[in-house]
């Protein structure tokens, strides 16, 4: 079996090498490596912190494991691969019909685009201090910051804004007796651009007991986006970022100010944060105290 597995590695290696001395440019072919490798990159940067990125894993595995049952002269499992592979490109844009949709209607479009870093920061100081007011009210807000993906598509019933940012608009839409309390924000562009929006609910069953619905919805939006949400705990005055399906819990306004500009700020809005932002909840741990009884509705 070692045998055949090296004398197909060596067959495979010898007839690379002799297409590459027969046919290979270096003008060209290095230009046409360079092209595919951005647009790989560029590919990965529009999906990087959404669920496409776990889809592409297991896409990836299913060709690992066609390649394996070639070598291994596996007849079932590569036939079962192969059939499934015809119909692969259209499966691809089935799945990813969101996404390549996005991508194709925001081409080159970043968070705060047209915004310098300066202003950039200054709405970020106005979401961190409209948080910390709504938590010392305990009202319940939950507030989407679009980056790279937007999220026209995955939010519903979402009354359309164009406003500045600031204090005073996100604490008026959240108290009770506004009109659009009932759902989130969303903030894109440096503009508040939607309020009272449903977003998607997660189907998790990991998540921290105890964590509410707007909590949930929080976690489906960035489990279909690279946005990066705010919650606000009605019951518990608590606040939570949740970024890439994942929770930072128990923190106070400096906290969340340091968290948001580690996403955007310092990282470019990459979503990388640094070393000593505070590290996510993993699933199914005990929250941080005064955040783990969140069980209030959107409303």
């Amino acid at each position: 079996m070692i045998e055949f597995l090296w004398q197909r590695v060596s067959d495979l290696a010898s007839d690379l090498l002799a297409f590459l001395t027969s046919s290979f440019d270096p003008f060209r072919d290095t230009l046409d490596i360079v092209l595919v490798f951005l647009a790989v990159y560029w590919v990965l940067l529009l999906i990087k912190g959404t669920r496409a990125v776990q889809i592409l894993v297991g896409v990836l595995a299913l060709i690992a494991a066609r390649l394996v049952a070639e070598l291994a002269q596996l007849a079932t499992l590569s036939w079962i691969l192969d059939t499934f592979f015809v119909y692969g490109v259209l499966i691809i844009i089935i799945i990813f019909q969101a996404d390549i949709r996005r991508a194709l209607a925001r081409v080159g479009r970043g968070f705060f685009r047209g915004v310098s870093e300066h202003q950039e920061s200054q709405i970020l100081e106005e979401i961190v201090r409209a948080a910390q007011v709504l938590a010392q009210k305990r009202v319940g807000a939950l507030i989407a910051l679009e980056r790279m993906s937007g999220l026209e598509d995955l939010i519903e019933a979402g009354t359309p804004l164009d406003a500045v940012v600031s204090k005073e608009l996100l604490t008026a839409i959240f108290l009770p007796y506004s009109p659009l309390h009932d759902g989130a924000v969303v903030v894109g562009g440096g503009r508040v651009t939607h309020a009272g929006c449903i977003l998607p609910l997660t189907l998790r069953t990991d998540l921290p007991e105890g964590v509410g619905t707007r909590h949930r919805a929080a976690v489906g939006i960035t489990e279909e986006s690279d946005a990066v949400v705010i919650v606000v705990s009605e019951e518990t005055a608590a606040i939570s970022v949740v970024v890439g399906g994942e929770l930072i819990h128990g923190l106070d306004a400096p906290r969340l100010r340091e968290v948001l500009r580690d996403l955007f700020v310092r990282g470019d809005g990459s979503g990388e944060a640094e070393p000593d932002a505070p590290e996510p909840e993993p699933p199914g741990s005990e929250a941080a105290p005064g955040a783990a009884a969140d069980l209030e509705s959107t409303g």
